[in-house]
This record gives C-alpha cells, structure tokens and sequence, in this order.
C-alpha cells in the first residue's frame, strides 16, 4: 500500500462518466485523487442518458472489463430497467435507471476516498512554463496537483447554444445556474479544436429529450415499462428533420424521423434533438407530453463539441507536460460507453505518468485502441471533423465490423484482450 506521504496528487477537472471514470482508475492506482465538478451531481449529461451495450459498446464494454476497468460498468449492470432490447438501429441494449444510477455512482466514489468537490467551477490554472501547478475555482480555492485530468466536456456554454444553436433550452448541464463550462485545456493556453456539421457549421445538437413519464397516456407507460421501447408513427404532415444536426449520428436514421422512438431510462427518452410541442400534443398518446430535459425541449437542445484537446492515443494532451483528457475533450466520440473507457485509460495514465512510468497505448486490434487512435487521425481532416464516432454506430461501427473487432462473444473479449497481455491491467 502507498503511503499518503509519497501519493501523487491526481486532480480531475469535470464529473461526468469519464471524470468518475478517471478518479476511480486514478485511485486504482494508489494516487490521492481530487475530483472537482462544477456543478452540484455527478455524472454530466449520464444524468439524463441510460443508453448502454447497444451494438458496438457491448464489445467497449467488456474489453474495459476485461482490462480492469469494471467497477464503473458494474454500476450500471447492477441499476438497468431493461437488458437485452432492441430499437431501430439498435441491438442488445440495457437503459439504466436515471434516478438510481446517479448516486449509486457518487456512493461509491465516496467510498474510494476520492475528495469530491461540487460547484466548484475551475477559473484559473496556474502554470509554470508547460506545466500545471494548481488550479483555482471561481469560490477562491486552489487544488495543486502533480497530473490534471481535462474531462469537462465540450458542451455549451450558453453563447455557444445561441450562437449556433437555437439558444439555451434549459438542460442539465444547467450554464445558468452553475456558470457555463470552463476548459482546462483552454485555461493552461491550448488551442482546441472544433468539430462541425454535415454543413460545415460549428458544433452539433445533443440527440435526444427526456419527457415527464406521467404526462403520457397510461398505455404508452404501461409499454414502456414492460418493454422499454415504444415507437409511435408521425403523421406525415407533423413530421420534423434533425437528422442533419445531431451530434448522435447513430440515431440519424430514416425511422427517426418518421416515428416518435421513446426508450424508458425512468423518464421516456425522445430519440430526437427536440419535437416542437404543440405538435406533439397532436400525436394520439402525446396529449398532454412535458419535456423534463431540456425543459424547452420544444424549441432546441443543448450544444456540444465546441473544445476538444489535441492529444496523443495515450491521452495526453499536447502542449502541456502534465495534463491528460477523457470522454468528449479527448474527440469527437459519443456517448457513456466512449467516456467511461477514455475516462479509465486517462486516469490510468495519469497515475502512471505521476509515478514516472510510460503511459500505456491500447493496441489497435482492440476495438478500444483503435477508436482512440483512429477519431485522433481522423479529426487531422476537414471531412473527419464533421463526422461523429461511436461504437454504437455510424463510422466506428462500420469499421469495427469490417475490422472484425465488434463481437458479443465475452469469452471471445476477454481471451483477446489476455492476448496481448493486457486482463485486468488498470488494476495492476
């Protein structure tokens, strides 16, 4: 056991999946871990997602498993409402519950030792030369730290969601009532980059809402908890096109656009940016629907990957010696699943690089690798940087398949990552 006296100090900026993520693999790894979240819940936008092991993310999943990485994952498995479910596109997937899952997260990280700051909104970053000294909040504390992680995400703030959005719709990343977000990367002098629509403008929509379960008609709620899935037809003179702006490229398909598709997370999650209200109310069942996130969900959705860190495939960001990054800071990756694996291997290697070791490079025939290594080449290019990637769908997917990676076989998983000599390495 390290003894606190000779602990690096880990500080994590941001705590989403992949800053939970991180000071969990940090912890795993005998560091003093500090995590700093600017508002007052843990896990970002996982506060009102819950979609989990649909296609590609199964084989995510248990590679990181496989690798060590499991308490996370386990979480979640232990609060799903629905295992094995298929919906348009998508096979094999389990919806958490949105209101278990939150602090069953946040117990466990208490429970690891991890200092756990909320609203704490980082401001400032004090450097010397290339290096990260300490960081200070917007209520005057300063936290110093031999590593930083960056895992505040890309979303917002709300100029962003007005300028090339359709203005603030009131999400749960909530920029009005806990300051919008701040980037560490940005504040330790480092040029981000920027990914863009299919149009070549800035940024893309969040993909989904989350409507009141109760203001639905009792037969829609009674599917939806039996089932978890319910997909409703829109008549042809109420339907709407987002497919072009949402950041979940996965879910821009046909039958989205032609059909209400709701998922049950405990909330009925719409499988669109946002549906103007009162056509909605035109839609049998839909009568009375209330958007619980973003609570204008008639009217827009939150806007993300406006700040994202150049970095290595080992997750370091270039430019400053001592600063790694996870989930949407790390590229142009969607989703829980892809924060929570980048998340692991940040934290992972941020404990490493404290302790003076090598940070370790997943190998590219895993599929974990490869994604991480392959958004990197990609958002080199202008095509790549209007593109999304997750394992779930679209280009990941597709290329996972043609890889051979994608599988649901765990045995299969686990002997392949055992082959290149990496079972339960971020517990080591």
């Amino acid at each position: 056991m390290t003894s606190k006296l000779n602990q690096k100090k880990i500080v994590i900026v941001g705590g989403g999946w992949s800053g939970c993520a991180a000071a969990v693999a940090a912890s795993d790894q005998g560091a003093d871990v500090t995590l700093l979240e600017r508002t007052d819940m843990l896990l970002g936008t996982g506060l009102v997602g819950g979609i989990m092991r649909n296609n590609g993310r199964f084989t995510a999943t248990e590679e990181c498993i496989a690798m060590g990485g499991d308490a996370i994952f386990g979480i979640i498995d232990a609060n799903v409402r629905h295992k094995n479910i298929n919906f348009p596109g998508h096979e094999h997937a389990s919806l958490y519950d949105i209101g278990k899952t939150p602090g069953a997260v946040r117990r466990y990280i208490e429970s690891r030792g991890i200092h756990l700051y909320y609203q704490a909104r980082v401001t400032k970053a004090k450097m010397d030369g290339k290096t990260i000294r300490s960081v200070t909040d917007d209520k005057g504390r300063t936290f110093d730290g031999d590593v930083f992680l960056d895992t505040t995400g890309t979303a917002g703030p709300m100029n962003n969601c007005g300028k090339y959005g359709n203005g603030c719709a009131m999400c749960i990343l909530r920029c009005p009532s806990f300051g919008g977000r701040v980037s560490l990367t940005a504040l330790a002098g480092v040029k981000e980059m920027q990914g863009k629509k299919a149009d070549g403008t800035i940024g893309s929509m969040s993909g989904s809402c989350k409507i009141y379960k109760g203001s639905l008609s009792p037969e829609i709620v009674e599917e939806l908890n039996r089932t978890g899935v319910v997909v409703v037809s829109v008549p042809k003179n109420l339907v709407e096109d987002h497919l072009g702006i949402k950041a979940c490229q996965q879910y821009a398909l046909k039958a989205y656009k032609d059909n209400i598709v709701l998922l049950d997370t405990g909330h009925a999650k719409l499988m669109a940016p946002y549906f103007n209200l009162q056509n909605l109310h035109r839609i049998p069942g839909f009568e009375n629907a209330r958007y619980e996130d973003p609570y204008a969900g008639g009217k827009g959705n939150s806007m993300r990957f406006f700040a994202m860190a150049p970095r290595d495939d080992a997750l370091k960001v270039q430019g400053v010696d001592n600063l790694f990054c996870g989930g949407e800071k790390s590229g142009l990756m969607v989703g829980h699943t892809e924060a929570i694996v980048t998340g692991t291997l940040a934290g992972y290697n941020a404990a490493r690089f404290a302790d003076g070791k090598e940070p370790l490079v997943l190998p590219r025939g895993l599929a974990v690798g490869d994604a991480i290594a392959f958004v990197r080449e990609q958002m080199q290019t202008e095509e790549g940087l209007s593109l999304k990637y997750t394992f779930s769908g679209s280009v990941l997917f597709e290329r996972m398949k043609k890889r051979g990676t994608y599988t649901t076989d765990i045995g299969e998983i686990r002997r392949r990552v055992e082959a290149v000599g990496l079972s339960n390495v971020f517990k080591r």
